[in-house]
């Protein structure tokens, strides 16, 4: 079997991919799941830059550590890199396959499809509201990085 390798997506890389990555490395690592995983954004808005304090504080609450991450945005590579793809919403997921190249191998669909009764639904943006809703960001990720543990211990 070939290791699981995921890429969690959103717009900026500085919120909800973020969080995204740091709660299913940290569900892996408490289910001893070998697997690789990182984040990005379909728009280069924040490249270099560390994810959003009140994402990096969010997650530390959850006792795992973000704050070295750096926001990068989608590239070619991935789609070969990656086994699978996810993005935080609908419109990141139009995006990513708007740019999907030819031979792509990674499979792509919404964080949230991996929630049995939430397929379909959208990890909400938090950026522009206040900081109750990176916790409700956190949730919904924790919940998917969950269910994907699960899914992927199972193979």
């Amino acid at each position: 079997m070939t290791k699981p390798s995921l890429l969690f997506v959103c717009l900026g890389n500085i919120c909800r991919s973020p969080l995204a990555e740091g709660a299913f490395r940290g569900a892996a690592k408490a289910a001893g799941l070998d697997a690789d995983c990182d984040s990005c954004g379909t728009a280069a808005y924040h490249v270099g830059n560390p994810p959003d304090p009140r994402s990096i504080e969010t997650a530390a609450r959850h006792g795992v550590d973000i704050g070295s991450l750096q926001a990068r945005q989608l590239c070619a590579d991935d789609f070969k890199r990656f086994t699978q793809i996810f993005a935080m919403d609908h419109q990141n997921l139009a995006n990513i396959e708007a740019v999907k190249p030819e031979g792509a191998t990674a499979e792509i669909s919404l964080l949230m499809d991996a929630v049995e009764g939430r397929e379909g639904a959208a990890i909400a943006d938090p950026y522009y509201d206040g900081e109750e809703h990176f916790q409700f960001t956190w949730d919904d990720v924790s919940a998917a990085a969950e269910a994907l543990v699960i899914k992927l211990k199972s193979r």
